[in-house]
């Protein structure tokens, strides 16, 4: 099968290099997806809270005691979408519900559903490109009121909403009113509107427009504005509250920047409690007096700073003001870090009983304080929390095929001498590990988060094993922060926590799909026993490899067909049978990982030698099942299905790489297949963009070869195949030299010579 014309393929004219593939699909794939950092966001403590499957508990009568039956109460929200699009979506029902999108009706509760709140209903929601406005009316009934809605793909869409209005412009979650006697659309609406909704209620449902709060002329929640008591009691005060001997911090940047400015600021102004004051990590003010003014003079450079109050409590009032610096001033505050939603310009933080030292509180990568005081910043707004999300479509996201994509582009920039390739891998992991800690403990705050969800969350092995194979690999070139705390929670969630049989087989029993439930797929070799290989060289604790070692043969008792020397996809331990189906990636994760293993496993280890003719089992088995033109197919005994991108890749990189470790008795005819998958590849599966076709989408399972034939379509540049056409371009390209190194025999000398 042919996916590229010859004259767009990368190798469709002539023979084309290694590193010209590899540079055109690594610069490719870099330029599509820059590095972003998280977006910062506030989030309203006593909003509507996010459960660990991504849902929204919409829980009406605990927010709002005083509902009384017959009433109804609406949730808004609005949601970005970067194409036209279905999208999954998942709702229970605490009562009856009816849910509009952009206006229209996309779904109503019926009777079951009213009074089954554990069930669940799966819509897919029409999106337009751009926002989209969600409205959920609740009915009060003796059920109760409310639902419980958001994603319907956990893994795949972890989607947040955001507020709607543009008092709350940038703030994450939804918006909800007081109880209502009356509808705002009627019962029989399917759509919103002018004929059957005044002008207000229709830029709410629609979405069409900015719409704000007062304009509704309803009451929103949660409050969004103090009191003006609270106002008076200070900062401090209203957003940490008063213990007397309590700390706590703020912090803003000051912009120095003016083109008149000559090195020099006054700060002045009065305080409440104690004050410190440092610009850029160092003192230049202190007073221990309870309450005063103060003033310094700041030799700042040009340019922005970090300015960070520190203050102990004293009383009932609490915190500080700045003067204005005043017209024609060269100096102005800014936000410290752009932190959408967020009203004025500075965060906060504590109370802190033990504070953590002022001149090192400038980040949002950390917490702030340790131990039961650790917390993170909050805006001056009432419970106004500051959380970190990940809306990039790829960078700075953890999940398994971005593990091998970024294992292709870390062991790229090290085959090829760039160390923009590896550093771009490296800075994408250490975005996800260097707020591993503020995100586990956000979580545990304010419920499901809005970065590395797979990794905070973990229950399976496809989030963990893979992204945290590649992030070892890279700690091992640069020491990335937080990797060894989060590295030593995988190995104990594969070791301590993740379901086994009495054999000590991996298997998935919990799981987000009940498809998946009491199953042993081939995929899970790679899931777990590349990590656990890493994880020894790390610690140097031999269980790991042992582990690795065992679930090999664990896997082919139960999933190997010995007269193919192939392996089944998936084994159903309800059924008490494999699937028979040999689809392609899956095979290709055994046998590539079976290689990462016997790369690094003893010479001496007593299952080298058991687990070294399985190998070579499987590699003859791969080899009789290549086509004439060089690729393998998505079911691999079936050459009328599509040619498969990842699977090929992958017999090439493990051929290639066991021809090099002399692993191979045959190693001609081992090669020579290595060598012409990696150029059918190039003549058929890659155009000169570096755009890589023809990789399956992720996978369920079936005992029909039908489903992975015609029901499991490939994509175009899809994170499943594209770091591994990159591992097996480098092992191709490193086969190429160790066989131009070999000594050429006399014979072959003699024939030369003439």
């Amino acid at each position: 099968m042919t996916y590229v014309e010859e004259g767009r393929a990368i190798g469709g004219g002539a023979p084309v290099s290694e590193e010209k593939v590899l540079t055109a699909i690594a610069g490719r794939y870099i330029g599509a997806n820059p590095r972003t950092a998280p977006v910062y966001r506030i989030m309203n403590a006593e909003g509507f809270r996010r459960r660990d499957d991504y849902r929204y508990d919409m829980n009406a009568e605990d927010r709002l005691p005083e509902l009384k039956e017959g009433q109804f109460v609406y949730a808004w929200a609005k949601l970005w979408a970067d194409e036209e699009s279905a999208h999954p979506f998942r709702i229970s029902c605490y009562s009856h519900t009816r849910l509009f999108i952009n206006g229209r009706l996309a779904f109503e509760s019926n009777h079951r559903d009213d009074v089954l709140p554990d069930s669940r209903t799966d819509i897919r929601g029409q999106l337009r490109k751009g926002w989209n406005a969600f409205v959920l009316e609740f009915e009060k009934t003796a059920t109760g009121c409310g639902a419980v809605f958001g994603t319907g793909s956990v893994k795949g869409a972890p989607v947040h909403f955001l507020a709607p209005s543009a008092e709350r412009e940038g703030e994450e979650g939804w918006i909800y009113t007081r109880p209502l006697a009356e509808r705002l659309v009627p019962g029989n609406a399917k759509e919103v509107s002018s004929g059957n909704a005044d002008g207000r209620i229709v830029r709410m449902f629609a979405g069409a427009e900015p719409a704000s709060e007062e304009t509704t002329a309803l009451e929103w929640l949660p409050r969004r504005e103090w009191t003006e008591e609270e106002r008076r009691a200070g900062a401090f005060a209203r957003i940490v509250g008063c213990a007397a001997g309590r700390t706590a911090i703020a912090w803003a940047k000051l912009d120095c920047g003016g083109p008149a400015y000559e090195g020099n600021v006054k700060l002045s102004g009065s305080h409440a409690g104690t004050i410190r004051i440092c610009a850029d990590g160092r003192p230049v003010y202190e007073s221990d007096r309870e309450a005063g003014r103060f003033e310094v003079h700041v030799a700042l450079s040009y340019g922005v700073h970090d300015i960070v109050v520190q203050s102990e409590c004293g009383g009932n009032e609490w915190g500080f003001k700045f003067d204005s610096f005043g017209a024609g001033s060269e100096a102005r505050w800014r936000k410290p870090h752009p932190v959408e939603g967020m009203d004025g310009c500075w965060l906060y933080a504590g109370p802190f009983g033990s504070p953590p030292a002022a001149e090192s509180c400038a980040t949002v990568e950390r917490l702030l304080g340790t131990g039961d005081e650790a917390t993170f910043w909050r805006a001056d707004r009432p419970n106004a929390r500051v959380r970190p999300y990940v809306e990039s479509r790829l960078f700075g996201r953890w999940n398994y095929p971005l593990g091998v994509t970024l294992y292709g582009l870390l062991e790229t920039g090290k085959e090829l001498g760039r160390a923009d390739y590896a550093d771009y891998a490296a800075d994408h992991i250490a975005s996800c590990t260097s707020i591993d800690e503020l995100v586990l403990w956000d979580h545990a705050k304010h419920g499901a988060p809005g970065a590395n969800h797979q990794l905070a969350l973990i229950d399976s092995l496809d989030d963990c094993g893979s992204f945290g194979a590649t992030m070892l690999r890279a700690h091992k070139e640069r020491k990335l922060p937080g990797a060894e705390r989060a590295a030593d929670r995988i190995a104990r969630y594969i070791s301590e926590e993740q379901d086994r049989l009495e054999d000590g087989t991996l298997y998935r029993y919990r799981s987000f799909s009940e498809l998946m439930v009491n199953t042993i797929w081939c995929d899970d070799l790679y899931m777990s026993v590349p990590f656990l290989c890493q994880y020894y060289g790390l610690t140097g604790d031999r269980r790991y490899i042992d582990d690795a070692a065992e679930q090999f043969l664990l896997y082919k008792n139960r999933l190997y067909m010995p007269e193919r020397r192939i392996m089944h996809h998936v084994y159903n331990l309800n059924f008490g049978k494999p699937c028979t189906v040999p689809w392609g990636r899956g095979n290709g994760w055994v046998l590539f990982s079976l290689t990462e293993l016997l790369d690094v496993l003893p010479d001496d280890h007593p299952r080298r030698g058991v687990l070294l003719e399985f190998y070579r089992e499987l590699c003859g088995g791969y080899l009789a099942l290549q086509d004439e033109e060089g690729l393998w197919h998505q079911v691999l005994t079936d050459p009328e299905s599509y040619a498969e991108t990842s699977c090929t890749s992958m017999f090439v990189y493990a051929f290639a790489k066991g021809v090099r470790s002399g692993w191979l008795t045959d190693a001609g005819r081992y090669a020579h297949a290595a060598l012409r998958g990696f150029e059918a590849l190039t003549r058929h599966c890659i155009d000169q963009g570096g755009n890589v076709y023809g990789v399956c989408r992720g996978s369920g399972y079936s005992f029909s070869p039908l489903y992975y034939k015609e029901r499991l379509s490939w994509l175009l540049n899809d994170t499943h195949g594209i770091g591994i056409v990159l591992l097996a371009g480098i092992e191709s390209k490193r086969l190429r030299a160790f066989l131009a190194a070999r000594p050429v025999p006399a014979k072959d000398a003699a024939v030369h010579a003439e």
